[in-house]
């Protein structure tokens, strides 16, 4: 029998992935392997979909949107994988936010251009959405396009808005789309904060859901297609197994890789669904540190909002009075003062009301305060509410009290797409 030279990449792309179904810790010598209630490894939904022979997408001409994060247990790439795999027909690639192999910062893509390991086509599908993004996977000849990106469990992280354009732009086109399972990195245990009202839709939150939404992409779109496509499109999800919703990120035995430049680490995520509040406001979220979004601060503030929000005891953190220079982004270069979030109690801890409590205390403890010029607040958070309720005087309870019937209600539509 002779192989091809692709049927030689693919077999170790197959066995990679095989591995990551099937294979032992004993056959990985130093390998720490996690394991969930019933003792099962966590396998993706890409480690599934490999591990079934890619049946799934069996004489399909097929488009995969991804970026850095779309990896194997060992480390590889699945565009990479699939397309030295004569089972896979990939012809095109589509990169979202920071690019498909995530060369580019916030708010910034890659463009069009053909990927130099695999020479496929790579369409930027970052800002494109409706009829022009339908027309791009047209112009791609894609008959189904798959989805694996990591999420960091936010409403405003756009990747799961880029899962929602890409759904309804599939639909436009007639492609039919999979949509291959990831852990939310913060557990699925629950939904929290406030409630998009549509009037405030953008790319950082197209439809009614809680700020932390607590589900897994594939949760996501079947509430997608379910609830808000007006023409949904024809799905198919590959769940993972041996992932429980109260698993966080480390309890997973996947390998982190960072979902965006400024999420760097899984704790980043544990508190970015309430710290991201502060790039509404003039204060630095801690981008160009190490800790983004654990470190925020300004010029002049010291140790009082440090004192102040450490006070409230807000369950399962602690706050130390902290001094940093940023790199790049607000206050680049300048030693300015703040706080570090210090998570000692991740069950107990509840990201957004530790975000309200850090702007409600800092407005009263440092004069400078204000909220950016365009009331992005408002964008991160859903709606005018919580800026003019803090601007009011509220209280971190008045705040967080002020969202629970609309919270309530998105729960009781989520707990029907749960799938774990």
């Amino acid at each position: 029998m002779s192989l091809s030279r692709r049927g030689l990449l693919a077999a170790g792309g197959a066995a990679g992935a095989l591995a990551a179904t099937s294979g032992s810790a004993a056959a990985r010598p130093g390998a720490s392997v996690a394991r969930s209630g019933d003792g099962g490894r966590v396998r993706t939904g890409f480690d599934r979909l490999a591990a079934d022979g890619y049946a799934r997408l069996s004489g399909q001409r097929v488009g995969v949107v991804t970026n850095p994060t779309g990896i194997t247990r060992d480390v590889r790439h699945i565009v990479d994988v699939m397309h030295a795999d004569d089972r896979v027909d990939i012809v095109a690639v589509f990169g979202p936010e920071h690019g498909f192999r995530g060369t580019a910062q916030a708010g910034g893509s890659e463009g069009r251009y053909n990927d130099p390991a695999t020479g496929l086509p790579v369409y930027d599908t970052y800002l494109k959405s409706g009829q022009p993004l339908a027309d791009i996977f047209t112009a791609s000849g894609v008959e189904t396009i798959v989805f694996d990106i990591q999420d960091a469990g936010a409403r405003f992280y756009t990747y799961i808005w880029t899962l929602y354009d890409c759904m309804q732009a599939a639909a436009l086109a007639g492609k039919r789309f999979v949509v291959l399972d990831r852990p939310n990195p913060v557990t699925g245990r629950a939904a929290l904060g406030p409630v998009l009202d549509k009037a405030f839709a953008t790319f950082v939150g197209r439809e009614p859901i809680s700020q932390a939404h607590g589900m897994t992409v594939t949760e996501l779109a079947e509430l997608f297609n379910g609830e808000f496509l007006t023409k949904p499109v024809e799905l198919e999800t590959v769940r993972m197994s041996g992932w429980r919703r109260s698993d966080f990120f480390d309890g997973t035995g996947l390998p982190w890789v960072p979902p965006s430049p400024n999420m760097p680490t899984p704790d980043t995520a544990l508190v970015y669904s309430g710290t991201c509040l502060f790039e509404g406001t003039n204060l630095s979220e801690g981008r160009g540190t190490t800790r983004p979004f654990e470190l925020l601060g300004a010029e002049g503030i010291d140790r009082k909002w440090a004192e102040a929000v450490n006070a409230l005891r807000l369950p399962g953190v602690r706050f130390r009075e902290a001094y940093f220079a940023p790199t790049f982004s607000k206050f680049q270069g300048k030693t300015i003062g703040g706080v570090q979030l210090h998570v000692h109690d991740r069950k107990s801890y509840d990201p957004v009301r530790t975000g309200i409590a850090l702007l409600v205390t800092a407005k009263r403890t440092w004069s400078g305060f204000a909220w950016r010029p365009d009331n992005w607040i408002d964008k991160l958070t859903g709606s005018a509410k919580v800026r003019t309720m803090i601007d009011a005087g509220a209280g971190t309870d008045e705040v967080v009290g002020a969202w629970q019937s609309e919270l309530t209600a998105f729960r009781a539509v989520r707990k029907g797409y749960l799938r774990y």
